[in-house]
This record gives C-alpha cells, structure tokens and sequence, in this order.
C-alpha cells in the first residue's frame, strides 16, 4: 500500500520574523552613527552681521539670483571656488560668510559651502544678502 502524503497548506513565517527583527535591531543600532556627520552652521541675525562685517576678518561671498559667485564685487567662477577660498582664508582667516540674494538656489548655496569646507575653512556663517 502506498503511503499517502498530507499536503502542505500552511506558512511559517516565524523565521522570517525572526530575520526582520534582527535587521531592526542593526538599524536602531546604526541610525545614531549616521548622523554623526555635517556642518556646524551659525546663522546670524541681519544686524549682527553688519556689525561683524565691519570687525571681523570674513571672507565674503555672494550668491546671486543667476548662481553667481561675487567676490568684492568680481565674480568668480565655480571651478575656481576651492583654491580662491583656500588662498583667502590665509590673509581672512575668521571664515566665511556666504551673503544670498532672495532668488538664489540651494545649489549653489550648498556648492560653496562643499568647496569652502574642502578649501579648509571651518566656520561658515549664512545670511540674506
């Protein structure tokens, strides 16, 4: 006589379970760590800035509508942003201010700030121009 098989019409997911609690578990452990990088940004009020533009040695970049990059009034290009600002921050070494115009894009903004932390400027400060 032939033995008849019982068919299969359950899941377990037990193990399953099991496997999404322990990659829950390595998330919560490894979230913290993550947020351990950034930038440290002190965003000024508009009267403290003026008063710290005329005492400070900053150096002082403006972002324009058009995502143009000011340096005393001459523009400056995009590619050249590191080793202006690294040279800069020789003779202004109190950091950068970034001076925005209503218009300008994040961008941009977020452009000067990665090549002034990589020119090696380490205060960076960010106004309304």
């Amino acid at each position: 006589m032939a033995s008849q098989r019982k068919t299969f019409n359950e899941i377990n997911i037990t193990p399953l379970t099991d496997i999404f609690l322990v990659l829950l578990i390595i998330m919560m452990v490894i979230a913290p760590l993550l947020d351990q990088q950034g930038l440290n940004l002190a965003v000024p009020n508009l009267i403290e800035v003026q008063d710290e533009i005329k005492d400070s040695k900053l150096i002082k970049i403006t972002v324009t509508d058009e995502d143009k990059y000011l340096l005393d009034n001459e523009e400056i290009s995009a590619g050249n942003l590191r080793e202006i600002i690294a040279e800069k921050s020789k003779e202004l070494p109190d950091g950068l201010l970034i001076m925005t115009q209503n218009n300008a894009t994040h961008g941009a903004v977020v452009k000067l700030m990665d090549e002034a932390r990589n020119g090696g400027v380490t205060n960076i400060s960010l106004t309304e121009y």
